[in-house]
């Protein structure tokens, strides 16, 4: 453990900057929201920014990537087939408990399973991840109820928490130590390591005050979705309410959906493009003949909501799928993101 003064914390991200590209909260002056981006300067990075409008999962799994090229030489009868990703090696310096997971949740879905995908392994090899213990909560913050916060626990390189003055400084892996050592930082103590338990603590105890806008109790609701004890006409309810637009699926840190897509060129060759896909669309359970099996809508919403809280999909990502960050509760324009989702499931288990 490492300690550096709050007004020397970015020297971290400057540093990192020599070898990474940095990415971190940026807050737009315009909007006055908080986006994770690559700053124009290192100093725009603020560490006091409330959750960003979108997830930082795009700095690993980008919404759209080229992964390999590929031609055909009609003359020779001879096929060429370039892999296509180089991903820069990235920092995300400022990373919330609640992302982490995200990307964590990532993890184990692309490479943490039977098969290993080479795109996604290629930008975590090269991302270097520096989180920031949420001091507060924020208004649709419900991370408490996901065992995801507010101070990470794993997956991270450093973990940075706010102790007033100074920052307490976790190395969570070999290359976060070495950083730490050759800028210097001077060692912690048990006393910095009883300091942080006293701010997640009470980080933890304002949420009843603070974080007002989203509660999500959700043991009881993960054993009716696993079970399937969920009447159909609540199914039907929240299917009725969704517009398919699919933004909780982009604003979710944990939803690992893709399509892909060749497109040609106009040498001939042709481009494999991976892009973000939602299941709330219609057309991703579409198969060959146009036979889908969830074409109704409730059928999608149900798979969702067993994706993110069935005991099954805890098991295989080791933690729920969702994270508690309240992003989806934000942009649903049909009023079920997954607090409210859970609400109604709930009120249909007690009113039996």
């Amino acid at each position: 453990m490492f300690l550096i003064k709050k007004s020397e914390v970015l020297k971290l991200a400057e540093e990192l900057s020599k070898t990474y590209a940095v990415y971190g909260p940026v807050v737009e002056k315009e909007s006055n929201q908080t986006f994770f981006v690559r700053p124009d300067s290192i100093g725009d990075i603020d560490l006091d920014a409330p959750i960003p409008s979108q997830p930082p999962k795009h700095t690993v799994f980008p919404q759209i990537e080229r992964i390999f090229h590929y031609s055909y030489d009609k003359g020779a009868k001879r096929a060429e087939i370039i892999a296509d990703f180089k991903p820069e090696p990235k920092a995300l310096f400022g990373l919330r408990s609640c992302d982490l997971n995200g990307v964590q949740c990532l993890d184990r879905f692309f490479i943490g399973q039977e098969f290993t995908d080479d795109v996604y392994l290629e930008h975590r090899k090269k991302t270097f991840i520096v989180t920031n213990t949420c001091v507060k909560p924020f208004k649709q913050c419900f991370c408490v109820c996901t065992d995801s916060g507010p101070s990470a626990r794993e997956g991270y390189d450093l973990n940075m928490t706010d102790l007033g003055d100074e920052y307490l400084v976790e190395a969570g892996s070999d290359r976060g130590k070495a950083l730490a050592e050759k800028m210097g930082l001077k060692k912690a103590g048990s006393g910095h390591l009883e300091a942080k338990k006293a701010v997640v603590d009470g980080s933890i105890s304002r949420f009843e005050s603070i974080a007002t806008d989203n509660k999500a109790w959700i043991s009881r609701v993960m054993n009716r979705i696993t079970t399937g004890f969920i009447k159909g006409e609540i199914w039907e309810y929240i299917g009725n309410q969704c517009f398919e637009c699919g933004a909780c699926t982009f604003v979710c840190p944990s939803c690992s959906c893709f399509n892909i897509e060749d497109v040609n060129r106009k040498d001939s060759s042709t481009d494999r493009l991976r892009s973000w896909d939602s299941c709330s669309f219609e057309g991703y359970t579409r198969m060959a003949g146009d036979h889908n099996p969830r074409k109704p809508v409730e059928d999608r919403r149900n798979k969702r909501f067993f994706c993110k809280l069935s005991y099954s999909q805890s098991k295989k990502y080791l933690r729920p799928g969702c994270v508690g960050c309240g992003r989806c509760q934000w942009v649903c324009p049909g009023d079920i993101g997954l607090p409210n989702v859970v609400t109604y499931i709930r009120r249909e288990i007690t009113s039996r």
